[in-house]
């Protein structure tokens, strides 16, 4: 990777990072901010990194919305909750009072 005091053509940095798509600054990986009357490049490196953490924080996010439809649609007791893998309501184990041993 070149240092700041290497400048190098932006062809060379995405070839550098093994990027494979079509448009690196859409993707993320090149940004072009003003610096006073120069422009300069910033490479983001971990751009796939984070566009997978996103992609995979989003699908999470949209598993819990469908099991709280599913959970409000059914009900908390209903079969169709049990297949998106929550548990029935009347499956959890009710409180009990613990007896006092007399001595």
């Amino acid at each position: 990777m070149p240092t700041r005091s290497q400048p190098q053509s932006a062809t060379q940095v995405i070839k550098s990072l093994s990027y494979s798509g079509t448009n690196a600054i859409a993707d993320g990986y090149l940004r072009f901010v003003q610096s006073g009357t120069s422009t300069r490049v910033q490479v983001d490196a971990n751009a796939a990194a984070d566009a997978a953490r996103l992609a995979e924080w989003e699908f999470h996010n949209a598993v819990l919305a469908m099991k709280e439809v599913v959970r409000g649609q059914y009900g908390a007791d209903s079969d169709q909750a049990q297949a998106v893998g929550l548990k029935k309501k009347s499956e959890y184990k009710r409180p009990s009072r613990k007896k006092l041993v007399a001595s």
